[in-house]
């Protein structure tokens, strides 16, 4: 190996050794922040957070949230993307135009129109309020439409020439083939809506509704200061899920986003 080319891959590993510490110094201080008191290691905090507020319930309702709107997207949004890259839809590129261009509407926009019609409906505090609005993403639609468009329709043609249905097409040979789009889609709606904080608060008002993040805000609020050992606690038993998830379908996912790039 040349020198320089030695120099290039300490430079690398010089580099990617700070992005390492800079975004997992955060979640260290966290955890030993959550962990210790009066100078000793400590589960107090773990077992105090978990006992004091219903936290399993909060866990229980974000799991339940998530499953829900994460299928929803998955069989809508592969609909919708499915057929704006492949029927030539009556002002289908107006149709699409306008479904992209809500990506860059603010959410709090929509807020005050959302709780009246769920007010409307009388599904306030329930966990349809939670979910039916998040059942399709604008920006996971344009992902798999996109995808679909940088691929060719040649397997889809051929089934229909076998007899096969629209609905036997987008399940057995379309659905394989998104697969690292779907992966994509999987990260985007679960870290989404397992941190959606805005729309629980507002269209939730029980504790028994309540999701982790609005659950953590809540056990923030003090009455004269923070404490900071329940809080990182909290902090620590909302982010884990979502670690644990990575590392256990960690595999699938790079082998999903990077078989997408290499298409």
């Amino acid at each position: 190996m040349s020198r320089s080319n030695t120099i290039k891959r300490l430079l690398v590993i010089t580099g990617l050794l700070a992005v390492f510490v800079v975004m997992a110094y955060p979640l260290v201080w966290m955890i030993n922040l959550s962990m210790r008191t009066g100078g000793e290691s400590t589960i107090r905090f773990y077992r105090e957070v978990w006992q004091a507020g219903p936290f399993d319930r909060y866990f229980l309702n974000s799991t339940i949230v998530v499953t829900l709107v994460l299928i929803g997207n998955i069989l809508f949004c592969s609909m919708a993307g499915y057929a704006f890259a492949r029927y030539r839809i009556p002002a289908g590129k107006i149709l699409f135009f306008l479904v992209i261009s809500t990506i860059m509407l603010p959410k709090q926009v929509i807020l005050v129109p959302m709780y009246i019609l769920m007010q409307k409906l009388h599904l306030l505090d329930t966990y349809a309020a939670l979910t039916l609005p998040f059942l399709a993403d604008p920006f996971n639609i344009f992902l798999i439409r996109q995808y679909l468009v940088s691929i060719p329709p040649d397997c889809e043609e051929a089934a229909r020439l076998e007899g096969a249905g629209e609905f036997t097409v987008l399940f057995r040979v379309v659905m394989p083939v998104l697969k690292p789009a779907l992966a994509v889609v999987a990260i985007h709606t679960s870290l989404i809506n397992w941190n959606s904080f805005l729309f629980p608060f507002i269209l939730t008002n029980s504790t028994s509704m309540r999701t982790l993040p609005v659950g953590l805000a809540l056990l923030s609020q003090g009455q004269h200061s923070i404490d900071w050992g329940h809080m990182m606690a909290g902090a620590v038993i909302s982010a884990l899920p979502v670690v644990v998830a990575f590392l256990i379908f960690q595999r699938q996912i790079i082998s999903g986003l990077t078989s997408g790039m290499t298409r």
